[in-house]
């Protein structure tokens, strides 16, 4: 009887030694599982785009090197800050490779009000090119201005709506994942697809003629590019950024 007294001591101190009073973990460490890549996933192809902890594999797109100010490394976290007295705007910035067929996987977290997108097949010369657009729906104009919203959050911006979009809303973080096969892309928001298309067909040259777009020479058919994180004057920050190139 005293030895299983003693067991469920034993396992009572096991379960909950770890836990103070107010609920807070005490010499329990914390696994900071962000910026990382599992064994599965190195297996599969996968590589980070960001560390987490330097500007390593990216730049300006407007030069050869990373922002001076404008955006900020701390904490595991990427940010783009909006503009004060004391910081100026640092730009979009874009990877220093170019990638061709590929699945992007990012999570973003946007301030409520903000503006930022992910462009990709961006080739360095002009940053007009395709875009998954982070938006504050709710706050921000921009939603109500194109077309039948394809200006707000998963879509491709100035082109296509999202369609069954699930938002976490603003300050939290959310997780965009853009997949291209030769022609084909989709767009994917927090796990469920919002946007499919095919660049470079009929269809596409025709949607491209109703857009802001209109004046740009094949615009979106670019076979390689860079990746961009847009610098739109609001604060809003990326971690886990990574990428898997599909042959």
């Amino acid at each position: 009887m005293k030895r299983m007294t003693y067991l469920i001591m034993a396992l009572y101190l096991l379960v909950f030694t770890g836990t103070t009073s107010n609920g807070q973990q005490g010499n329990v460490k914390q696994i900071d599982l962000n910026n990382k890549l599992t064994n599965k996933e190195i297996k599969d192809g996968w590589k980070l785009l960001w560390d987490g902890k330097t500007s390593a594999g990216w730049r300006s797109y407007n030069g050869p090197s990373f922002p001076a100010s404008g955006w900020e490394i701390k904490d595991g976290v990427l940010t783009v800050l909006p503009p004060t007295g004391q910081t100026k705007s640092g730009g979009d910035i874009i990877t220093i490779d170019t990638y061709k067929n590929f699945e992007l996987s990012v999570d973003f977290l946007y301030t409520p009000g903000a503006n930022s997108g992910i462009k990709y097949f961006v080739d360095g010369k002009t940053n007009v090119s395709c875009e998954y657009q982070i938006l504050d729906d709710k706050l921000h104009p921009d939603a109500k201005l194109g077309k039948n919203g394809d200006r707000t959050l998963a879509g491709l911006y100035d082109l296509i709506p999202p369609k069954s979009k699930k938002d976490n809303g603003p300050n939290q973080w959310n997780t965009a994942t853009i997949i291209v096969k030769g022609n084909h892309v989709e767009h994917w928001l927090n796990g469920q697809m919002t946007v499919s298309y095919e660049r470079g067909d009929a269809a596409w040259k025709a949607l491209v003629e109703t857009s802001k777009f209109k004046g740009s020479p094949n615009f979106g058919e670019a076979t390689e590019g860079h990746i961009l994180l847009q610098d739109h004057q609001f604060k809003v920050s990326f971690r886990n950024i990574k990428i898997r190139e599909i042959k």
